[in-house]
């Protein structure tokens, strides 16, 4: 029996792990979840699952899960904020920690988790793209087990050789191929892109996803991000790491080969995949996913990304290139700018404005503590901030 802690456990992510979890009960049990403020659904967990912990965001939260979990006489305890949840993370009576909170506020437990030498379960993105030298080391350091949870990156992993150690040449990789769907606006008119709505960058056409990350898929962030997150996991340059525009969303990612081969990972649109094969590493069970019927796909197409309709993704690369805190101020513009957006306080062609700007306006050297990350995630939230509030950005990156 293995004891999981979800960080994020009312997510998309939670809410399939669980999913899984339910699928197998010989074999996994829930130590703790958290959730920030969704009280109900976490209570409804809490009913199913009987954790020993649960942990919100607040006090109030707190006070208000506890009541709900009096009302159904179950004795798990109720904490809240960011110790608990690195203490959950780190807690020796848990084995394996999915870490699927969104956003720069799941680096602390994420972090706890590795330093603890935990199996981690990593689906959040920004523990590697705000800290990836410092994540991997304390990896390293720890001895912990890191298996990706991005179907990107989880596809690459099943695709590398089983001795892989971080290095392209000597397992004679030569790329890296991420797969993208290209969002809901691929076909679409640049110049109609101003017009976009919240709810029109929310409606992914393959996946289920959370409205930010909604968002980053439809400005391709997300993909940049997955690009800087590859850069840590694999050991891959920039240069090796290739987007490939894939609208079926059936190839989830490849990997290319000296000797002229390229091994591709296979399914259905499905994050329960992933997440299975990273519960049950290096066995395999079931997930719950329907078998993939080719014969229905019919055509599988592929092309390059146009950075001029996805300036985003131009960033990230450069950011990963620049090094040091560059991805950091990347990661916490992108998610003030998508705040933004979806506050409509800025239009959707603006998103990449303001993380440029903030790029141009904020030094960014090397990153030797995760206080300094901290201290430049900060800055660039601030500076984002203002940016928007002047409001004299262009609606689109040629105006």
């Amino acid at each position: 029996m293995q004891s999981i802690t979800i960080l994020g456990a009312t997510g998309s992510i939670g809410v399939s792990t669980l999913d899984v979890i339910a699928r197998h009960p010989d074999r996994y049990i829930v130590y703790a979840l958290s959730a920030h403020s969704r009280v109900e659904e976490l209570a409804a967990q809490c009913r199913q699952f009987r954790p020993k912990r649960a942990v919100v965001g607040s006090a109030a939260a707190a006070d208000q899960l506890a009541a709900l979990l009096r009302a159904m006489h179950l004795d798990t305890q109720v904490e809240w904020g960011e110790a608990a949840l690195c203490d959950i993370a780190s807690n020796t009576e848990t084995d394996a920690v999915m870490a699927a909170i969104v956003g720069a506020a799941g680096l602390a437990p994420t972090l706890a988790a590795a330093r603890a030498g935990k199996k981690v379960l990593l689906a959040n993105k920004e523990a590697l793209v705000m800290s990836g030298q410092l994540f991997m080391d304390a990896v390293r350091d720890a001895g912990a087990t890191l298996l990706p949870i991005d179907s990107e990156h989880n596809a690459v992993f099943q695709c590398l050789p089983a001795n892989y150690r971080r290095s392209l040449a000597p397992a004679g990789v030569t790329k890296i191929l991420l797969t993208a769907s290209g969002g809901p606006f691929l076909k679409r008119a640049v110049e109609t892109l101003d017009a976009v709505t919240p709810d029109e960058a929310c409606k992914h056409p393959k996946w289920v996803m959370g409205r930010k990350i909604s968002v980053d898929s439809a400005t391709m962030m997300n993909k940049g991000l997955e690009v800087i997150e590859a850069h840590w996991l694999f050991g891959a340059p920039a240069d090796h790491i290739e987007v490939v525009i894939h609208p079926q969303s059936v190839v989830h990612s490849m990997v290319s080969y000296n000797d002229g081969s390229v091994l591709a990972e296979l399914g259905n649109p499905d994050m329960r995949t992933p997440i299975a094969q990273a519960l049950a590493y290096p066995d395999r069970i079931e997930s719950g996913v329907a078998q993939l019927d080719l014969t229905q796909v019919g055509t599988l197409q592929f092309e390059k990304p146009d950075f001029n309709r996805f300036p985003c993704l131009a960033l990230a690369y450069d950011a990963l290139r620049a090094g040091g805190t560059a991805p950091a101020l990347l990661n916490a513009a992108n998610e003030v700018a998508v705040q933004a957006f979806l506050d409509e306080r800025i239009g959707f062609r603006q998103i990449d404005r303001v993380i440029a700007a903030v790029m141009d306006a904020l030094p960014h050297g090397p990153a030797p503590s995760i206080e300094a990350v901290l201290a430049q995630d900060a800055a660039a939230r601030a500076a984002a901030e203002r940016i928007i509030a002047a409001g004299a950005l262009p609606m689109t990156a040629s105006a």
